[in-house]
């Protein structure tokens, strides 16, 4: 019995012990970062005279597949997609198409082959065979670059044509294919020897063959692939003890051969051409007042506009001349302002409107459209005139919402700005006064209005301004009254100018200038905040707020004053960029001194890694 109990005792004194020490000791091992192996494949990779449209591809573990549409990469490419799947511990690729005679096939994977439960990826994984007897084995290796801002640009298809015509790009898929990676690099593996022209296309159509509007880049020369032999030495030494001392000597010298696939570090700089379609893409009227026709792209013209009447034998009034017309800031837009109450009480209105809009060929051509412009009430439009009708008064127009850009502290190359919801046609300058403040005492000032647009909506403010005052302007009651009635309320608005010590000043000297340069300074978004013309290698940019800045240069070899894009079927490149590699952190009442030096620093290695961040969180 005394036994017995032992035993149990014993056996309860180990579950304790087990219990106790659940917490501690191996966890499961470390986490496994080891992705799939190849153990083997149909057929071995790189071989010779295979037939079968089918490849398999066996591993040491459970695999699947991810973004097989973005990372796997047949070459050259197909008509009909291959099919790729995954099944337990295989990845098949069944081909569709017959396979070519003598042909060599490359499977890029990319980073599509991932383990199945840590989703360690077998980054890069190539697998080839060739249906005749030879393997072709040239590459072409380079980089992908954004021709505006050299960022690399990742997932794009980088091609080569062995037909050296100037509409293969537009009528045949490439003949092998690559694409870019995460870095913007590319290789073309296994091609035939020959001669070839090089592209590169964001391909959205997924056709290898170029569409019109998708972004692209082309190399100015041809290609002809090779295997460069260098021969490389190498000495070994050897400790030797030579009369008492320890001599490190030459013992030996061991030669090598190294095989380098030419041409390497080519740079592609992809662009989209500046080919979009212009045609009139909507009629908007939310106000009955007015009405806009809004384009798909910026106008080279002004519209023009007939009036019609609404349905044939229907009443016809010409407001050809009652209207204003508002063109928008980036001429996309062109407003008309309705001034006569009769054409504003219509709820729709018909108009021939003529205006360029492009051809098949992006091509502008004249075309004459018949358009409605219709105002929908809504519940409280409809509301409100119910109110108003019953009404004995006629109502009073709502106020003039006049604004300016006057601010505590303003900028001293700024101009002062009067903004007017509608198009004004009364301006009583007799009822607005500009002061400056001296101690406590305001002062009055001359000055002139000058209207800044068409529409009369804009007013400069022109005074002698000066740095470090303080003024005020104001404006009385119906100072400035709209085409419809609206009049502004009493309203003052007062504002200090900065001084030259507020600002920082950045004196620029760029190495192997030429005239046709622009120099463009940045925010920490990449965005143009100024630009200047480069005449001269020397330049000096005043009041230039307290922050951090990038620089710029583009080539303006056409003069426009503004970064151009390429052109495919004039064979024109984009128009070049250059990068400051490091961000300038300015500080005020600072004079800085800097050098552009853009030709001894490769375009690769120009852009500040900051704006290379700014760009990968985009």
């Amino acid at each position: 019995m005394k036994r017995r109990h032992a035993y149990l005792l014993a056996c309860l004194l180990l579950l304790a012990a087990g219990c106790a020490n659940r917490g501690i000791g191996p966890q499961g091992g470390p986490k496994d970062v080891t992705p799939p192996a190849v153990k083997k494949s149909k057929p071995e990779n790189g071989a010779l005279n295979y037939k079968e449209q089918k490849v398999r591809i066996a591993f040491n573990e459970y695999v699947i597949l991810e973004n097989i549409a973005d990372n796997v990469v047949i070459s050259p490419p197909q008509k009909h997609p291959a099919e790729v799947s995954a099944i337990g511990k295989k990845v098949i690729v069944s081909f569709p198409d017959t396979l070519r005679d003598n042909t060599t096939y490359t499977i890029n994977f990319g980073s599509a082959i991932k383990d199945n439960n840590e989703r360690n990826a077998l980054n890069g994984y190539s697998f080839s065979f060739a249906t005749g007897p030879e393997m072709d084995s040239l590459e072409i290796h380079g980089i992908l670059l954004d021709a505006e801002n050299l960022n690399p640009v990742q997932g794009v298809v980088v091609g080569i044509h062995e037909n050296h015509s100037d509409t293969v790009f537009a009528a045949e898929p490439f003949t092998r294919i690559g694409i870019t990676n995460d870095d913007g690099t590319f290789t073309i593996h296994n091609i035939h020897p020959g001669t070839y022209r090089l592209y590169a296309l964001q391909d959205i159509s997924r056709d290898f063959v170029y569409q019109t509007g998708e972004p692209l880049a082309f190399a100015d020369t041809l290609f002809t692939p090779e295997v460069v032999v260098q021969t490389t030495t190498d000495t070994i030494w050897r400790d030797t003890l030579v009369n008492d001392s320890l001599l490190h000597l030459p013992d030996s010298i061991i030669t090598a051969e190294l095989h380098l696939f030419e041409p390497s570090g080519i740079q592609l700089m992809l662009f989209r051409e500046d080919k979009q379609q212009h045609y009139i893409s909507r009629v908007l009227r939310k106000e009955r007042n007015a009405f806009s026709l809004v384009f798909s792209t910026a106008a080279r013209q002004e519209p023009e506009v007939l009036p019609l009447p609404l349905y044939d034998d229907a009443p016809f009034y010409d407001w050809n001349t009652a209207y204003i017309m508002q063109t928008g800031t980036q001429r996309d837009t062109f407003t008309y302002w309705l001034t006569d109450s009769a054409v504003i009480a219509a709820d729709s209105l018909r108009f021939a409107v003529t205006y360029l809009k492009s051809d098949s060929l992006f091509n502008l051509q004249p075309q004459t459209d018949t358009l409605f412009a219709v105002f929908r009430q809504t519940i409280a439009d409809r509301n409100a005139a119910k109110k108003q009708k019953n009404d004995t008064l006629p109502p009073r127009p709502d106020p003039l919402l006049v604004t300016t850009n006057a601010r505590e502290a303003f900028e001293v190359f700024d101009t002062l700005v009067l903004s007017s919801p509608l198009p004004v046609s009364l301006v009583q300058q007799d009822s607005m006064r500009l002061e400056i403040k001296h101690d406590t005492l305001w002062q009055p000032l001359p000055f002139t209005l000058i209207p800044r647009d068409s529409a009369h909506m804009r007013f400069a403010v022109i005074f002698d301004m000066q740095q470090k005052q303080t003024y005020r302007l104001t404006a009385d009651s119906a100072a400035l009254v709209s085409v419809y009635g609206n009049a502004n309320d009493s309203a003052a608005w007062t504002f200090t100018v900065k001084s030259d010590e507020d600002y920082a000043t950045l004196i620029l000297h760029v190495e192997d200038h030429t005239p046709d340069m622009v120099l463009q300074l940045l925010n920490d978004k990449d965005e143009p905040l100024r630009q200047y013309p480069l005449p001269s290698p020397d330049i000096t940019v005043t009041h230039l707020a307290p922050v951090t800045y990038y620089l710029r240069i583009f080539r303006d070899t056409n003069g426009d004053g503004q970064w151009t894009t390429g052109d495919w079927m004039l064979h024109r490149q984009p128009e070049p960029v250059f990068y400051f590699p490091k961000k300038l952190a300015l500080k005020e009442n600072w004079d800085f001194e800097e050098t552009f030096i853009w030709k001894d620093v490769p375009l690769t290695g120009q852009k500040p890694a900051e704006l290379k961040s700014a760009a990968n969180k985009k």
